[in-house]
């Protein structure tokens, strides 16, 4: 049984911040399974209680799930600071969404945001082997030995691991007279600044990153940079399957 505080399913649908919604509760507006609410810190069951407010039916899923196309210049994190953060780009009343994972402040592209806690760990596991796939520029002409150098390993600086896993490294375009490459880099580990060091160690440097697919969820071309939707239902089964 999924069971929650009515003032705290009250707030995550939106109704109001815990001290209006202790008022409302106070002023009869709050029903549950047709009985008037007399306190807030009741627990009501979020799949099988009829629960309205001012007459009007409340529901709230146990679970949400977007995908943002993130732009640059916001950070991967709930609260910050010093900048704005990918939560304030999500149009929800949730108070408990978190981004899966990060990407850098100056990285664009897919991330995944959800209240699924489970589905999270999961994804983010060393164990699991979670394909990412970028899309990068590259100051530098990217050849086949480095493509070599990727599925061997290699040496990034890392505290705690000097080597990084395998890597697939794909070559998309290169030119020659500018001196710069476009590829598809492809790992399985989520280091600080992971893909930038692995090209830092081939001797190039990434002037452009954007995550274009993470595990089954490829970035949709329709989804403009810095906005967001709900995941399908078949994309909520591909990732639970995953």
């Amino acid at each position: 049984m999924s069971t929650k505080r009515l003032d705290k399913y009250l707030a995550d649908a939106g109704i109001g911040t815990r001290t209006e919604i202790k008022s409302y509760i106070k002023k009869g507006f709050v029903t549950v399974n047709g009985e008037i609410a007399k306190k807030p810190d009741i627990k009501v069951d979020i799949n099988t209680d009829d629960i309205t407010f001012q007459n009007e039916p409340i529901e709230l899923s146990l679970f949400e799930y977007y995908i943002l196309n993130k732009p640059a210049g916001y950070v991967s994190a709930t609260k910050d600071n010093t900048a704005p953060t990918v939560l304030s780009l999500i149009k929800s009343n949730r108070k408990d969404l978190f981004p899966v994972g990060r990407l850098d402040k100056d990285t664009e592209g897919l991330l995944l945001i959800t209240n699924d806690g489970a589905l999270s760990h999961k994804l983010l596991s060393p164990k699991r082997h979670v394909d990412k796939t970028y899309y990068a520029k590259i100051d530098g002409i990217v050849t086949p030995d480095d493509i070599l150098a990727f599925e061997k390993g290699l040496e990034i600086g890392d505290e705690d691991l000097d080597i990084a896993m395998p890597a697939k490294l794909t070559i998309l375009d290169s030119n020659e007279q500018e001196n710069c490459s476009t590829v598809h880099i492809t790992i399985q580990e989520g280091k600080f600044h992971q893909v930038k060091r692995m090209v830092q160690a081939i001797g190039k440097t990434v002037t452009y990153l954007q995550r274009v697919s993470f595990g089954p969820l490829q970035l949709p071309p329709e989804l403009a940079l810095g906005t967001f939707r709900s995941l399908t239902d078949e994309e909520i089964n591909m990732l639970q399957k995953f």
